[in-house]
């Protein structure tokens, strides 16, 4: 299980605007990445909209932000123009990316078990050291908590 301090471990995912996302080229600057597990959900959409009208700020402090899911590139452009999204989407369609921070886990709804995301996000510092870890996300005030997390990893105000 990752924690606070560790590396980060590297991306190489293909992006909603036909680009790969790469934390070594971010290297440098803070990344934020979050990881949801589906696009165009009532609660992934909620912490897109979230983050999205939150995204000035982070472009502000230099901080790119990047949410990912299993979804294909195809669905996250889908899910970018249904609700007029500006983020980063990175397509995970391997589970590569969630497995590494560890957030490909067993989860159980009506009693039924079953594989897949467990709502998190990471802050990585300019080093590529995970700064600060949020896991097991409750969607309400997110986006506003890691902005205010970022805003203190760079000792600015956005």
């Amino acid at each position: 299980m990752l924690q606070q301090g560790d590396v980060a471990p590297e991306l190489g995912l293909p992006d909603s605007d036909g680009g790969t996302v790469r934390l070594v080229s971010m290297r440098g600057h803070p990344v934020v990445i979050y990881f949801y597990p589906r696009d165009d959900t009532s609660g992934c959409t909620r912490e897109a909209l979230e983050f999205n009208a939150l995204s000035r700020d982070f472009v502000r402090l230099g901080i790119p932000l990047i949410g990912a899911s299993p979804d294909t590139e195809a669905s996250h452009r889908k899910f970018k123009e249904k609700h007029g999204l500006t983020l980063r989407l990175a397509a995970d369609t391997e589970k590569r990316a969630a497995q590494a921070y560890g957030v490909w886990v067993e989860k159980s709804m009506y009693g039924r078990k079953y594989m897949g995301v467990e709502r998190s996000t990471f802050l990585i510092g300019a080093d590529g050291r995970l700064a600060r870890i949020w896991r097991k996300v409750k969607v309400p005030g997110h986006a506003e908590a890691v902005l205010a997390a970022a805003r203190e990893l760079v000792g600015g105000n956005g």
